[in-house]
This record gives structure tokens, C-alpha cells and sequence, in this order.
């Protein structure tokens, strides 16, 4: 049997594939979108080079790790049938992670978080029906609980339907967990909702960079149009993978949800730009809250700016993530705190050495290509 998992290849799915391989015994079963299977052991590897080094991932591949070659918006996830219906007398539980960060793009994020969830759902009732499903795992939104001011959400209360949603992706994140609760409503679940994931706290390197390139944005602003006491809830990605690998994996959980979040403990912007100030950032930062709607607006206009000027991608997803960054508001963690017997370490305990390999990369992760001396074609198990 095997835990089926989708989204592997992205940076939160990365990490929740390596706690698995390195912690647990159990077969993975992984959906990666690629052609063949080359291309597919090529982006794992491109995703798991982050935690472990190429001896470790063919071993552990070769040993563990089953490869379906599909798409969760596909009928079946893309998969013909014999491959299907393998994975669904496979498959143990299920952790869903794949979903589409485009907060523009209302019609990518219904096709990825709503018509691939849906057939990721098809395939735990077929499952569960088959043989029964141990637990489905879904990796959703602090975004869920749409737009907020200054207040500390709890799980019980982060969804409600009558608040406006900030775009689309928190939209149809927020209905994926809806159709989880309705269409499994016999099946261990977990909802898990992780807040702002920025970077690891054990070293510098990452291989997500959006964020960052919004946060290097501003540690060069010396106007802020923020407060300086609101809050920024932020968690490392090392705390995120880990949570949800060892509450998937135990037998029983108290929740049904779970905020993968700093919580109370989540830093001022004050706090953050002191931090980023003692490590070799010696910009002095002036908070004017009143430039916000200026700002904002500004920030609009340089994200229509010719790609030539070089200020249209930062400014672009600083606009995406403007809301997130304003609203000062927290998401309780006493659940995952009291769970794993441990807080997330706070973003300024490794923020500056974030921004230093995110400034001295260019924003890229200097990629390890297939090792010359290793033939690509695998033992590794592929169903296409």
C-alpha cells in the first residue's frame, strides 16, 4: 500500500516527500505532469535537491517510490486505466497538495484547486470504496479565511462564507476544503493551513522565490507605508513539511484542522526590519501608514511597466501580495504548537541570510543537473 501524494514537485511538496522517504517506511506513490518518464525523474530531482544529494535520491527513488505520469485537472488525473485502477487499490491515504498559487487567474485557479481537487476526491471514494482510505490530507490556505483587520483567527472560525475573499486563489481554496467535508464525510481528515511559507530555518537556500522578491523589495524602501506594529505571520517551510508529515502519519489526531502559522508569536514589521538592520542592512526605514492607498497604486503602475525597466515582476507580485501584507492579521497555532511539542522559529532568526542567497542567486536556486556519469532511465516503478 502507498500514500499517494500530488504536488511533489512543487516547494511545500518537496519537503513533505523527503519526511516521508527519510522518516517513514511506507511507499509513495507521486503524480508528476510530464511526458515521460525521464522528464519526470528530472523534475523530482530538481525538487528534492533542496533536502538531499543524488546517491540519496536515486536510492531512495529506486527503492520507494512510484511514479504516475498524469495531471489532477485530466479525467482519472490523466492516467489510463489499468494505471488508475492500480493507484486506487494502491492507495492507503492521500495527502493533496498541488493546487495554483495564481492569485490573478481566476480560471487557472478553478481549473488546478477546484476541477483537480474534484479528481483527487474521485479517487479516494474509489479507494475507500475499494478497500477503505486511511486518511485524505488536504494542504489549503490561512487565505481561506478571507479579508481580515487586525484580529487572530482560530481553525473553527477562519471559514466564513459570507466574508469577501481577496482573490481568487483563497476563493477556490476555500470551496476545495468545502468539497472535502462533503464528498469524504466518512474518511479521516486534515485540513491543513499554512500562513505566509518563506523560506527554512535551518539554512539560507530556497527554491521559491516570489515572496522573497516582494520582501527584497521592500528591505529597499525607506518609506514603508505599513504600521510599524502590524504583524506578519510568517512560518519556515522545514516546520510546515514537518507538520504535516508527523500529524498525516499518527494514528490519531485531536483536529480536524490545523494552522501551520507563527501565530501569536508572529513578528512586527518593526521587529522584521530591526532584524534585517543588525545583519549588514543599514537602511534606515521611516513608517508612513498613510502612504498606503499611494503606494498601492504605484506599486499598480510598475507592474504595467515594460519588462525592459526591470520592475514589472517584483512590482507584480508585490500587488498580488499587498493585501496579505496589510491586513495585521494572525492565525492561532496553539493546535500544531501543542501537536508536535514545538514553536516555528521566528522569520527573524534566518530572514537576512534569506534575503542574502535569494540577492546573491539572482532569485534562482543553482540547480544540480542529472548527473553525465548516471543514465536517466530508472528501476524506479512509472505508470503512464
Amino acid at each position: 500500500m502507498s500514500i499517494f501524494v500530488t504536488g511533489s514537485t512543487g516547494y511545500i511538496g518537496s519537503y513533505v516527500v523527503a519526511g516521508l522517504l527519510r522518516g517513514h517506511a511506507e511507499r509513495l506513490a507521486l503524480l508528476v505532469r510530464a511526458r515521460s518518464t525521464d522528464e519526470a525523474r528530472q523534475r523530482l530531482w530538481r525538487s528534492l535537491q533542496l533536502h538531499m544529494d543524488f546517491d540519496e535520491f536515486r536510492a531512495r527513488l529506486d527503492e520507494r517510490v512510484d511514479v504516475f505520469l498524469g495531471d489532477i485537472t485530466e479525467p482519472h488525473l490523466g492516467l489510463p486505466a489499468g494505471a488508475y485502477e492500480r493507484l486506487v487499490a494502491k492507495t492507503d491515504s492521500i495527502i493533496h497538495i498541488a493546487a495554483s498559487l495564481n492569485r490573478k487567474s481566476a480560471k487557472v485557479c478553478l481549473n488546478v484547486n477546484l476541477r483537480g481537487s474534484l479528481e483527487v476526491l474521485k479517487l479516494a471514494r474509489a479507494a475507500h470504496a475499494n478497500h477503505g482510505l486511511r486518511r485524505f490530507s488536504d494542504v489549503s490556505t490561512t487565505a481561506v479565511a478571507g479579508e481580515r483587520s487586525g484580529e487572530v483567527v482560530r481553525e473553527d472560525t477562519a471559514i466564513d462564507w459570507q466574508r469577501s475573499d481577496y482573490d481568487p486563489y483563497a476563493r477556490t481554496k476555500k470551496f476545495a476544503e468545502h468539497m472535502l467535508h462533503e464528498l469524504l464525510p466518512d474518511v479521516s481528515r486534515i485540513v491543513f493551513r499554512p500562513s505566509i511559507v518563506l523560506g527554512d530555518s535551518r539554512f539560507a537556500a530556497t527554491t521559491q522565490f516570489d515572496m522573497v522578491r516582494a520582501f527584497v523589495m521592500l528591505a529597499r524602501l525607506p518609506v514603508l507605508p505599513f504600521r510599524p506594529d502590524w504583524r506578519l505571520d510568517i512560518v519556515p517551510a522545514d516546520y510546515v513539511g514537518r507538520a504535516i508529515v508527523e500529524l498525516h502519519q499518527r494514528e490519531r489526531v485531536e483536529h480536524a484542522s490545523y494552522h501551520l502559522s507563527s501565530g501569536e508569536d508572529s513578528l512586527r514589521y518593526e521587529q522584521i526590519v530591526r532584524s534585517l538592520q543588525l545583519h549588514g542592512r543599514p537602511m534606515r526605514h521611516v513608517f508612513v501608514p498613510r502612504l498606503n492607498p499611494s503606494f498601492a497604486a504605484l506599486v499598480g503602475a510598475c507592474s504595467n511597466t515594460p519588462t525592459r525597466f526591470g520592475i514589472a515582476r517584483p512590482a507584480s507580485l508585490l500587488k498580488v501580495f499587498l493585501p496579505y501584507l496589510c491586513f495585521d492579521t494572525v492565525f492561532d497555532n496553539a493546535r500544531v504548537v501543542r501537536a508536535l511539542g514545538e514553536r516555528p522559529a521566528p522569520f527573524d532568526r534566518y530572514a537576512s541570510r534569506l534575503l542574502d542567497f535569494a540577492v546573491d542567486n539572482a532569485m534562482t536556486y543553482p540547480f544540480k543537473a542529472w548527473p553525465d556519469r548516471i543514465q536517466s532511465e530508472p528501476e524506479t516503478a512509472v505508470y503512464a
